[in-house]
Parts: C-alpha cells; sequence; structure tokens
C-alpha cells in the first residue's frame, strides 16, 4: 500500500519569536507544500529516501540515532528517531519526497516536510492527535537535526484551514481560527532571496538571551512577566531582547481583534511595528529585508514585516489592491538598485492544512 500525505508550509502574520517563551503567534498555512510517498515493504530494517529536489537517495535506519543522518535527509531521520521513542513502531519501506516551499525563505519548508513524513509514516498505525504530532516534529528537528525551533511551524502545518489564521497559545497550546476576510485586499510574500539561516547559531543564541531574562526576573517564561518587566533587566541587549517579546504577545493579541473586525488598517499597523520591534529590539532582520518592508508601506501598503526566525527570508504585507499592484510593479526594481538581490512578490491566501491521502 501507497500512502501519500500533504503539509503546507506556513507564513507568519505576527508573533517571531513568542512561540518558546509560551506565548502567542498568528500564523497561517499557505498554499505550497510538500507531499511524502510512502510504499511500506515491511522486510528490511530501514527507509529509503528520496527527493525531487536532491540528488540521490538516503537510507535511514529504523534504528537511528542522532548523528548517524545528516544533510536534508536528518528532518526525515528525525522523524522516525522521534516516532520510536513515541513508541510508533514503523515497517521499513521507500519514501519519496517532492516540495515548492522555497528552501530559506522563512515559509517553514522543514516543518512541512515533518509534518508529511509523520503523517505518512504513521497513517496504518493510527491516528496521531494532531497538536501530539506537533510535538514529535518539534522533537526531530531539536533533539536530532539540532535546530531548537518552537513549535509554530508545525502547529501551523498540521491545523491550517483555508481562509483562516490561528490564534496559537504555545502555554495552553490551542488553537482558536480566525477568520481572513481579505475582501478586496491583497496578502504578498515578498521573497527577499536572501536565505534564511535560523539554524546557525543566532536563532539560538536570541532563546538563550529569553531564557536569561526569565530567570532573572524569576519567572518560568516570559510569559509570567508583566509588560513592562523588561526595564527591571541589568543587561541592555537582554532588556531589548525581553521587550520585543513582551511587546510582540500584545500585538499577536490585538492583531487577532482587527482580523475579527476586518480592520485591516490596525492590522497593518501592528505589522509595522512588529517589524520595527524585530529590527530594533531582537536584531533579526537584515538591510534587503527592512528596504523591502518600507519600501512596501511607502508604496502603500496597511503594513509589512518580515516572517519567520529571522536573518533573511521573506516579508509579508498587506494591502489595498491599487497598492498591491504598484508593490508587484515597482518594488523588484526598487530594492535591487539599492544593491540586493531581485525580490520576487506572490500574492498569497490561506491554504488547507496537512492530510492524508490513502492508497495513492
Amino acid at each position: 500500500m501507497t500512502v501519500r500525505a500533504y503539509a503546507p508550509g506556513r507564513v507568519n502574520l505576527i508573533g517571531e519569536h513568542t512561540d518558546y517563551n509560551d506565548g502567542f503567534a498568528l500564523p497561517m498555512a499557505l498554499q505550497v507544500g510538500t507531499d511524502a510517498e510512502f510504499d511500506a515493504t515491511g522486510a528490511g530494517s530501514a527507509i529509503i529516501v528520496s527527493s525531487a529536489q536532491e540528488e540521490g537517495a538516503v537510507t535511514v535506519p529504523l534504528d537511528t540515532m542522532p548523528g548517524d543522518v545528516t544533510g536534508w535527509a536528518s528532518y526525515v531521520a528525525g522523524c522516525v528517531w522521534a516516532l520510536r521513542g513515541h513508541d510508533v513502531d514503523l515497517p521499513a519501506g521507500t519514501l519519496r519526497l517532492r516540495s515548492d516551499v522555497p528552501v530559506g525563505a522563512g515559509l517553514s519548508s522543514s516543518a512541512a516536510l515533518e509534518c508529511a513524513v509523520l503523517l505518512a509514516l504513521t497513517a496504518s498505525s493510527g491516528a496521531l492527535d494532531r497538536t501530539e504530532l506537533a510535538r514529535i516534529a518539534q522533537r526531530a528537528e531539536n533533539d536530532y537535526v539540532g535546530a531548537p525551533t518552537g513549535l509554530l511551524d508545525q502547529m501551523s502545518s498540521l491545523h491550517g484551514a483555508e481562509d483562516t489564521a490561528l490564534l496559537l497559545d504555545f502555554r495552553t497550546l490551542a488553537v482558536d481560527p480566525v477568520p481572513l476576510r481579505l475582501g478586496d485586499d491583497v496578502l504578498l510574500a515578498i521573497d527577499s532571496y536572501t536565505p534564511h539561516q535560523h539554524a546557525a547559531g543566532e536563532y539560538r543564541r536570541r532563546r538563550e538571551a529569553c531564557e536569561r531574562a526569565a530567570a532573572e526576573l524569576g519567572v518560568d517564561s516570559l510569559r509570567d512577566a508583566a509588560d513592562d518587566d523588561w526595564k527591571r533587566l541589568a543587561d541592555a541587549e537582554t532588556r531589548r531582547r525581553a521587550r520585543h517579546v513582551l511587546t510582540e504577545n500584545r500585538r499577536v493579541l490585538d492583531a487577532a481583534d482587527a482580523l475579527r473586525s476586518a480592520d485591516h488598517a490596525a492590522f497593518g499597523a501592528l505589522m509595522n511595528d512588529s517589524q520595527a520591534s524585530m529590527r530594533d529590539d531582537f536584531a533579526i532582520t537584515v538591510p534587503a529585508i527592512d528596504l523591502i518592508a518600507e519600501t512596501a508601506v511607502a508604496l502603500g501598503a496597511y503594513g509589512a514585516r518580515m516572517t519567520g526566525g529571522g536573518f533573511g527570508g521573506t516579508v509579508i504585507a498587506l494591502a489595498p489592491a491599487d497598492a498591491a499592484r504598484s508593490i508587484v510593479e515597482e518594488l523588484p526594481a526598487r530594492v535591487a538598485g539599492a544593491g540586493h538581490p531581485t525580490p520576487t512578490v506572490t500574492s498569497v491566501r490561506p491554504g488547507r492544512g496537512a492530510h492524508v491521502i490513502v492508497d495513492v
């Protein structure tokens, strides 16, 4: 039997680096994703993995341990390892992957891969709760691949729904659907072609700064700190890191309210505030990203902000239709003229979450 599963990438509308601080975020699933086709042979002790985007096949032993498999296939091996730790017995077989999520663009290509693989591998062994699968995917990425990510990406992919944003509470893992009524307005994903690199150490340093701030404030996480507690921190850099998280949590809640009332101007203003906080307090943007966000707003967007862990990737902008046309037509040349890679601008809408197709 062949099982095919699909999981989408995601755009985080607002709420960056809040997930591992037990905070809030407001992502949506995209209409691009990863397909995973699994043929279970039953015999053997490994899964043979291939990808349409990579050369050659990789053998992933069913008893794999961290460090055994590296590169792109480590995400698959991490899923196999994490499922075994969850007492899920897996058969040997062949796994084929295909993805149209841009790698390095901050649209969560890794989580799309993980969630598609997990659904394909577990389809015949009994359904697992979507939030439980998200935790398994996170463990694969944290403890096998070595990237200290939170749960935002996996929860977005697994719980996504068409024309819906997700208000995620990372303390309770509650998922509150928020209708995204765009009307004549347009969401634009602007790929900077500046590779999104958060596994190289900067993401980890930001997380460690948040942990230091929480410890100094005497709380379990920054979720438990008061809005202005960042002022009590001794170190200036740690104060800025904590201020971003505390103010970002408030922005997420206000943004969900703005979407519920279809107040896109208010939502855009919160996007702009978030972008400034990521640039000035959390220091995770780069010049190309800053210019793209500023240019989108100058061309009439309600708001624009980087999405993803930082240091490159994609800007998400919400704009009236006329402004969206100006952004598509004028922004790439303006950014390229400043010496940066020429970005691409794509209209996006919330798409369906991860799902399984059995007996392909």
